[in-house]
């Protein structure tokens, strides 16, 4: 084998790893994470936020990868998962259940080494999400509610890694991620509504794109806004936001219940595409809203 073929192998294998713990998400993850440390430190430890975001990065990569090994079949009927690694037959399911297995071991570990609780919010976050959420994704719409709580955990973890302690401030940061999950992935569901439909998976509470759903959707979102903005009101420990920023989350809201509006209005497959993006938007920068607003008034 040439140099050529042996990089050209390299490459291939690097990517479909990538494909297994899908990056992307993974990174999505780690930064909601990081966001919470900064939220809950009083003093950064930049040495915890490696950790924090490597030990992240493992869990999430290995719930994607286990993801990825029980639903081969499914995913080779579907347009979108064809082509990842395991069901387009370039990696083996034994070798990925050995990716998995490791990135477990390795997360769990590194995690522990923060802390003891953080080891455990991770533990049950990747129990969850493949011992109950994945099977249930093709019997039930439920299983979105199920998936909730093992995707909000990675914004209240980071506050966890930094304390040591579940109290009423990772509690809400757990809420305002819980909440959110809902219009974002079913405006996902509703948007990759006939591929879903291919492998069987449950993903709109009514199974339809229809008018209940929609209000559903809709109402998700205010939920979703409504918890965002308690901490304005001073009631959720050492996690508080500003009125100047409060407003900023306000209008972030406000921004995707217009999308979650007109898509019950419209009931059309781009506007749920559009809200699909301005949920990750308003995620993202309700972040870095509240992580700013706690060091601008620390700096002031």
């Amino acid at each position: 084998m040439d140099k050529t073929q042996v990089h050209t192998s390299s490459v291939s294998i690097i990517s479909d790893l990538k494909e297994l713990t899908k990056v992307r998400l993974a990174v999505s993850v780690v930064f909601s994470s990081v966001a919470g440390y900064f939220l809950g430190a009083d003093t950064l430890d930049f040495v915890t936020v490696i950790m924090l975001g490597i030990g992240g990065y493992c869990l999430v990569g290995a719930s994607n990868a286990y993801n990825q090994i029980i639903e081969k079949d499914l995913d080779a009927l579907m347009g979108r998962t064809a082509n990842r690694p395991v069901p387009a037959g370039r990696m083996s399911v034994n070798f990925a259940f050995l990716v998995a297995s490791v990135l477990t071991v390795l997360g769990l570990v590194i995690l522990y080494l923060i802390n003891p609780v953080t080891s455990m919010f991770g533990a049950i976050s990747i129990f969850l999400y493949v011992s109950v959420y994945t099977p249930l994704k093709t019997k039930t719409p439920l299983s979105v509610f199920v998936g909730a709580f093992p995707g909000a955990i990675p914004f209240m973890l980071g506050w966890v890694a930094a304390t040591g302690d579940f109290s009423i401030e990772p509690g809400t940061l757990f809420m305002i991620q819980f909440f959110w999950q809902f219009p974002h992935f079913w405006a996902l569901g509703w948007w990759l509504y006939d591929d879903y439909k291919k492998g069987g998976f449950f993903m709109l509470p009514t199974g339809k794109k229809d008018k209940g759903t929609a209000v559903q959707i809709v109402v998700y979102t205010v939920w979703t806004i409504l918890v965002s903005l308690i901490p304005v009101f001073g009631v959720t420990g050492k996690l508080y936001l500003t009125p100047v920023s409060g407003v900023l989350v306000l209008i972030l809201g406000l921004f995707m219940l217009r999308y979650a509006v007109k898509l019950y209005r419209t009931r059309e497959t781009k506007v749920a595409k559009q809200l699909m993006f301005a949920s990750v938007t308003y995620i993202t920068l309700l972040q870095i809203i509240y992580v700013l607003d706690k060091f601008i008034r620390v700096w002031i």
